[in-house]
């Protein structure tokens, strides 16, 4: 059990080629997990997205002892009935842990939490860059602005960012 102070910034990325998820408080890495990802059929979808439920499961179930669902409708972190899938493209998109890595992150993670799930290069960047956390009101060119980037840049660091759809809690991965 980790003993410290959660920062408002923490957050949680998947890498789908590199088949692990790590939690960040502010810019550390707290600690990376090997998961299990969608199958080509139903590949994990790639993007920004936040924890949206959490719910402890009391009954054996394939999605393990724990579930944390994202805002990409009916896709969640979750623990496994077959711990022998991690680290394969197993799952129907979801992000399978091992029950005790779940049940590990499960009280860490908040609701509202961004995830950004990335594949290869764009999450090295992601792991070692830095995140905005949108604010209220916030544009993507104040944002731009803000970190002293162009809106072109911005945009190239967050393919699946939507620059009319922003809200607040939303990650932007900085360039």
């Amino acid at each position: 059990m980790f003993m410290f102070r959660l920062s408002q910034s923490s957050r949680i990325a998947v890498d789908v080629s590199a088949r692990t998820l790590t939690f960040f408080n502010g810019d550390s890495a707290l600690a990376t997990y090997p998961v299990a990802i969608g199958k080509s059929s139903t590949p994990t979808p790639l993007g920004q997205w936040q924890v949206i439920n959490k719910k402890i499961l009391t009954d054996a179930s394939v999605f393990g002892s724990r579930w944390m669902g994202l805002s990409a409708p009916s896709y969640g972190i979750h623990g496994t009935n077959n711990p022998a899938s991690i680290g394969t493209a197993a799952s129907l998109g979801c992000i399978r842990m091992h029950n005790h890595d779940v049940e590990a992150l499960f009280p860490l993670v908040a609701i509202g939490t961004p995830v950004l799930i990335t594949s290869g290069s764009t999450a090295a960047s992601a792991h070692q860059g830095k995140i905005h956390i949108v604010r209220p009101g916030e544009t993507l060119w104040q944002i731009a602005r803000m970190h002293q980037v162009s809106l072109e840049r911005l945009l190239a660091a967050n393919p699946t960012l939507s620059p009319h759809n922003l809200y607040a809690g939303q990650s932007v991965v900085l360039p």
